[in-house]
């Protein structure tokens, strides 16, 4: 419960789907599933010692998929969440089984790979050759001379998708843009860089 609970607390902290209670109930439920194993398989001559283990790690598929969502701007989220529940499952077989010292150190790893790890990531990211952007603009006119801006600063367009938003005032353009440098460059100095374009009524990475 305890290891389960530390990888879970960063989760709820941030409100992700799937929180404390939910990472102490697979911690739990998993090292109940390898003692339950262990019993059998010394009670009954012949059985597999790590038949119900397996079904586990295979079954907390369908939990992780359960936190992993698409939103209406094409983002996957929930993917740390599911690799936490499967972290999670793992540390209770460990226990289960008795091997206290690795889902020990294994749990405390989790934790500090969720909690302070991500400021790596973002650092990482910040500064790919690859940046998803949504904007939206006054017209169709102002949304092409952008996409001509985006050739002249030498980036590649690999995917678009555009709506037309009718419930403002006038009929704005909105889309959805992957663009990708030829080399690394610095997130925000370029959202900075095309935030006064003509027509440009918002942007921001995503």
């Amino acid at each position: 419960m305890l290891c389960g609970g530390l990888i879970g607390l960063e989760r709820s902290r941030k409100n992700r789907p799937a929180g404390f209670r939910t990472y102490m109930l697979v911690c739990l439920s998993s090292s109940l599933i390898m003692m339950t194993n262990q019993y059998i398989y010394m009670t009954f001559e012949g059985s597999d010692p790590a038949r119900l283990g397996a079904q586990v790690i295979s079954g907390i598929g369908f939990l992780g998929a359960g936190t992993i969502i698409v939103t209406s701007r094409s983002q996957v989220k929930g993917l740390t969440s599911a690799a936490g529940l499967w972290a999670s499952a793992c540390l209770g077989l460990a226990i289960g089984i008795g091997f206290y010292y690795g889902a020990i150190v294994v749990s405390i790893a989790v934790f500090f790979i969720i909690t302070f790890f991500k400021k790596v990531d973002v650092i990482i990211t910040s500064t790919s050759k690859i940046i998803n952007i949504y904007t939206s603009f006054t017209n169709i006119k102002h949304f092409d001379k952008f996409i001509v801006h985006l050739h002249e600063l030498n980036f590649r367009i690999n995917d678009m998708e555009i709506s037309k938003d009718s419930s403002m005032k006038e009929m704005t353009v909105i889309a959805f843009l992957s663009l990708e440098s030829k080399n690394r460059f610095d997130h925000v100095d370029f959202i900075k860089g095309v935030s006064g374009f003509e027509g440009l009524i918002h942007i921001e990475e995503i």
